[in-house]
């Protein structure tokens, strides 16, 4: 991954949860590791303390491009044009790279899908556009049915499920990962999964129901 401002911290956060163990983080610095100078006296609150004691268990140093080589996932959330095609192309074989920076994201996209089996990005002018406007209705909308009091990470996760559920396996291909933000299905289907998962983590008020 490379940000490891709030957005990449989230993104982290959910991606832990669902059960990956091998995250590598960089940021302007370089790979973030317990050793690293900035870090040795970090408060153990920071989030980069935070990413440093959770990730890169192999103890990875160096620099973004060092780390990438060899990863079947890259996920940017930082600034444009930190990878060239030679990056790319060192990933592992069917590699994905969601680089999502705006308006120019870490690397060139039609570079990019020269050597990965899945490229994604923020913007609506290549395939695969990862924007928050899929999830917020249909999150809120759920949250209000469920009158939840709060929001956990078992919500979040129950909306990316339902989200990528939407794509049919019959759908699903290297340009169709993730539905449109036109798609009528979307928001249904995020407010039901996130409606559930309230309820089932004892956060919705008792009686609530659909308005």
């Amino acid at each position: 991954m490379s940000g490891a401002g709030a957005a990449g911290t989230a993104i982290l956060k959910l991606l832990i949860a669902a059960g990956v163990k091998h995250a590598v983080v960089a940021d302007i610095h370089g790979v973030v590791h317990a050793g690293r100078e900035d870090l040795v006296d970090a408060a153990p609150g920071s989030a980069l303390r935070w990413i440093a004691d959770n990730t890169n268990p192999e103890g990875v140093t160096g620099t973004l491009r060092e780390a990438v080589r060899g990863a079947d996932v890259f996920i940017g959330v930082s600034a444009p044009n930190v990878l060239g095609p030679e990056d790319v192309a060192g990933m592992a074989d069917d590699a994905i790279v969601f680089a999502l920076a705006n308006p120019d994201p870490e690397v060139d996209p039609a570079i990019a899908r020269q050597t990965a089996a899945v490229v994604a990005t923020g913007r609506s002018d290549f395939p695969n556009q990862i924007n928050n406007v899929l999830v917020f209705p249909g999150v809120f909308r759920g949250l209000l049915d469920a009158q939840s009091r709060t929001v956990n990470t078992e919500m979040m996760l129950a909306a990316a499920a339902a989200l990528a559920d939407v794509v049919t396996e019959d759908e699903l291909n290297p340009n169709y990962i993730i539905p449109s933000v036109f798609n009528d299905k979307v928001a249904g289907a995020v407010a039901g999964a996130v409606r559930d998962a309230a309820r089932a983590a004892g956060a919705a008020v008792s009686g609530a129901g659909v308005v």
